[in-house]
């Protein structure tokens, strides 16, 4: 399946569409610009939506729309997505709600649809309409490949205002366009930790967040079945302190078992992995050396973690600081609580991890899959950097 690029308003076509309205001075009538692209095949699709508050600060809110075809949502993330005939409405979730003026959430769903499957046209922000409705002009056939019969104008990336759009000072970064082969070389190479098995590692030139190549990784279940891309070129050069951002994009939610998606050898650990994947469907780092956790794995400290979108893009950005053993951790652009380690303990987050002193020295990146049990999954990775200060999405 292939990722449609995000087309252009002046474009005008289904897959993307972009509708504003004009700001007023009540929050329960803030107006919203909302940008939406799908991902559509035969029978399917995914869709992303951002939602930008042009009315004054919020500290919950909705999107409503009514769908003019037969589509049908399935599940959603990041947003409760309810649908009762073709009228549908997204809720925020508990760490989206508060939205400044100027400032979006994002949120996706997979949907099924038979025949066209064309964009709304007409949003409501907390029950307000929000201007100047879009009407295509025409709604390009996707094929199942995700290749549209229009010429899209693709827009860039969209990087969080509160961080830069480019990778900093002594950054190194790779968007896995160098790559003249099937599988991963050069600076990457392809390793299975424990034993080879069924997990593979390639190039995919099919899909792609920038660009026109990423790491696509099938990662079956199974202990034997490791599979990684390392590379050690991206972290030379910096000694105390990493901020490692990479997008990605899987295929099936994160399961209960325990899997790891990134891995990073600890020099100051005898060698043992810090580990960043998922554990009872949320995100968590997992240190190898004493199987501790963070979040801890009690519901609370789960529920201050998130799940990994499916189906679209998604901006991964973690600072490791080996000088005092903290962690922080971004999504999209937000730091997810759960995933914050302070140096100060914080019941149901990170007392586990501070049982004992911790300062690692990262000396490679991994990227991949491994499952302690269940869980498959086929995933991307693009556009990866690592520096000394943070890099942004």
């Amino acid at each position: 399946m292939k990722l449609v690029p995000v087309i252009s308003v002046a474009a005008v076509a289904a897959a993307a569409v972009s509708v504003a309205g004009l700001g007023t001075a009540d929050a329960a009538a803030a107006t919203c610009d909302v940008t939406w692209t799908a991902n559509s095949w035969s029978s399917g699709f995914t869709a992303d939506v951002k939602v930008t508050n042009l009315g004054t600060a919020v500290t919950s809110w909705t999107l409503a729309w009514n769908f003019s075809g037969n589509q049908q949502v399935t599940s959603a993330w990041s947003a409760t997505v309810t649908q009762t005939g073709t009228a549908v409405t997204a809720s925020n979730a508990g760490w989206n709600g508060a939205l400044a003026t100027g400032a979006s959430a994002s949120f996706g769903f997979q949907g099924t649809y038979s025949g066209t499957n064309p964009a709304p046209t007409a949003f409501r922000f907390n029950g307000v309409a929000c201007g100047g409705d879009v009407t295509p002009s025409q709604s390009p056939s996707v094929s199942p490949s995700g290749s549209a019969s229009a010429s899209p104008s693709v827009s860039p990336s969209t990087s969080p205002s509160t961080s830069p759009s480019t990778p900093s000072t002594g950054a190194g970064t790779d968007g896995f366009e160098s790559q003249t082969g099937a599988v991963p070389t050069g600076s990457w190479a392809v390793t299975s930790p424990d034993c080879s098995g069924a997990g593979t590692a390639a190039i995919d030139r099919m899909v792609a967040h920038s660009g026109t190549t990423s790491l696509r990784i099938n990662g079956a279940a199974g202990y034997c079945n490791h599979v990684f891309a390392r590379n050690t070129t991206l972290l030379s050069g910096l000694s105390s302190t990493w901020y490692v951002r990479y997008w990605v994009r899987h295929t099936t939610a994160l399961p209960a078992a325990h899997v790891t998606a990134v891995a990073m050898a600890d020099a100051k650990d005898g060698g043992k992995d810090l580990r960043f994947g998922g554990q009872n469907g949320a995100l968590q780092f997992n240190r190898a050396s004493d199987d501790a956790t963070l979040p801890e794995q009690s519901p609370a400290g789960v529920a201050l973690s998130r799940p990994l979108p499916v189906g679209t893009w998604t901006c991964v950005e973690f600072k490791v600081d080996g000088s005092n053993g903290t962690i922080e951790t971004w999504l999209d652009g937000t730091s997810v609580p759960g995933l914050l380690e302070d140096g100060t303990p914080t019941h149901d987050i990170d007392s586990q991890w501070l049982n004992r002193t911790w300062r690692p020295a990262l000396t490679d990146l991994r990227l991949g899959w491994e499952s302690y049990g269940d869980g498959a999954d086929t995933l991307w990775y693009d556009d990866v950097a690592v520096s000394a200060t943070r890099n942004g999405c």
